[in-house]
């Protein structure tokens, strides 16, 4: 499968590949920086993710992409769409620590969403998030998500689900 690369102003969103591999472990070895995601984890379950991240590709036709600053080339996070056995599709992303405050994570996730309505032809672009993890409810907001229902998932919390509308702006 020939994973696309989207490009914005400032960033762009490339195939996940062994490349990632240092930024990966960055995040998910810090215990801060990972807490709503699983974390901390080890070098290996960090390498684990990411061959988990290309597979999804592969398996179902969607994934997430590294985030590439054009800038310098360096990978600062992924961004892209989730879903797995049991769990409904989502939005997800994550940055490392030096990358956030800055707007790329808005960046990456306009263009992620534009392609699922654009090229997916996907009828719904859905998020959720631990009611704890604050700082992704706020991008949710920040993308225009509206809060279209409260779910219990498979790992038993409950969470509320945001509708995110395609991105107004080319």
């Amino acid at each position: 499968m020939l994973i696309p690369t989207l490009e914005t102003d400032r960033l762009r969103l490339v195939p996940p590949t062994s490349a990632c591999e240092a930024a990966y472990e960055a995040f998910y070895t810090d215990a801060s920086a990972s807490q709503h995601y699983g974390g901390p984890l080890s070098a290996g379950q960090a390498w684990a993710r990411l061959a988990t991240d290309l597979g999804s590709w592969h398996l179902q036709g969607f994934g997430v992409w590294a985030v590439e600053l054009k800038e310098d080339q360096a990978i600062v996070g992924t961004c892209g769409f989730w879903q797995g056995k049991g769990w409904p599709r989502e939005l997800t992303w994550w940055l490392l620590p030096a990358a956030r405050g800055k707007g790329v994570a808005v960046e990456a996730s306009c263009a992620a969403i534009r392609h699922a309505y654009q090229v997916f032809g996907w009828q719904e672009v859905q998020t959720y998030m631990n009611d704890s993890n604050t700082v992704a409810r706020g991008l949710a907001a920040r993308l225009g998500g509206q809060v279209i229902g409260r779910r219990l998932f498979p790992d038993g919390l409950e969470r509320d689900v945001f509708r995110l509308p395609p991105p107004t702006a080319a």
